[in-house]
């Protein structure tokens, strides 16, 4: 139809329209989750290191290697109630690096943190129930607990940037500091080294993910999914990876593949791969690690994600 004609004008005003309001969205998307992250980053960091100014860690890195079903069940728990998105819940995650808990902790907590928060816990009780509520807040802990244990047991600690322990010094300790303004000027130094390493790779991969976010329609997700069986479940896990986003906020979509007949195990897949897998994410971690290790940290908790939809497949088939 001619674009001259009175149809073929609105239709190009409305394409236009929408354009600009997917572009806006992006805008708005960016704009906030950037102000988030880094603010956010900010905190985390300067608390941590005012933390770490008290705390002896030749002693946390001792008990943590010698208690390590401990260290990995503490790392898991502290994820649990942590409600921090994957990018968020990177601060944390270098601060146990630098402290030189054990790599595959480290990695737990990395995972569990953005795939179980206690926000989580109530919108899926409310949209799912409460057993199917356990049994995915259990698989999170299980797919934390064991991707950590794996990546520990394959020795990757020579793939980190070693730049992350220079700020780590034999005088680094508690008794180092004995006045509040050296603690507070500690803490201040690690947000304005680290933010210096990551905030051009934070901004690169929110606007990633801003792009992705609102140029993917839900229903275009929903179909791919469905005609998938009986390899649904990877398909699922392999969708939800390029995405970004919190996953309380991923709930009302999984909700929506569950209603229209997407098998429980896949649709809570996809779910937790947007969750603890992102690209964003990725380019974050770049900047502190190999892309070895990076892509073997993603390659481990995928396959982890996969057999449990899998298995959750499975035992809701039973019931």
């Amino acid at each position: 139809m001619p674009a001259s004609s009175p149809i073929g004008q609105i239709t190009s005003h409305l394409h236009n329209l929408l354009s600009q309001s997917q572009l806006n969205h992006a805008a708005e998307f960016f704009i906030h989750q950037s102000l988030k992250i880094l603010g956010l980053l900010s905190l985390m960091i300067f608390i941590i290191g005012w933390l770490r100014t008290y705390l002896p860690q030749d002693n946390l890195r001792r008990f943590l290697s010698q208690h390590s079903v401990l260290g990995y069940l503490a790392a898991a728990l502290f994820g649990a109630i942590t409600p921090f998105c994957s990018c968020s819940s990177i601060p944390i995650f270098i601060g146990f690096l630098q402290a030189h808990v054990p790599l595959g902790i480290a990695f737990t907590f990395l995972v569990t943190s953005p795939i179980i928060n206690e926000y989580l816990v109530v919108l899926m009780i409310a949209n799912f129930g409460l057993w199917i509520t356990v049994t995915y807040v259990l698989a999170g802990l299980l797919i934390g607990i064991s991707s950590g244990i794996i990546l520990h047991r394959a020795c990757l600690e020579n793939e980190l940037d070693p730049s992350l322990y220079t700020s780590c010094s034999p005088t680094d300790t508690p008794s180092h500091y004995t006045h509040l303004s050296q603690r507070l000027h500690r803490a201040m130094n690690d947000v304005i080294n680290i933010l210096h390493k990551l905030w051009l790779w934070i901004l690169i991969g929110v606007g990633i993910g801003a792009l992705i976010h609102n140029y993917i329609p839900e229903e275009t997700l929903q179909n791919w999914i469905g005609i998938a069986r009986p390899f649904d479940v990877p398909l699922a896990t392999l969708l939800g990876i390029p995405l970004y986003g919190s996953c309380a906020a991923i709930v009302p979509v999984a909700t929506v593949l569950f209603q229209k007949g997407v098998p429980l195990g896949t649709a809570l897949a996809f779910m937790m791969a947007i969750s603890a897998l992102s690209l964003p994410e990725a380019i974050m971690l770049r900047r502190v690690m190999t892309l070895r290790l990076i892509l073997r940290f993603f390659a481990i908790v995928t396959l982890a994600i996969i057999l449990v939809g899998y298995l959750i497949n499975f035992l809701s088939s039973q019931l």
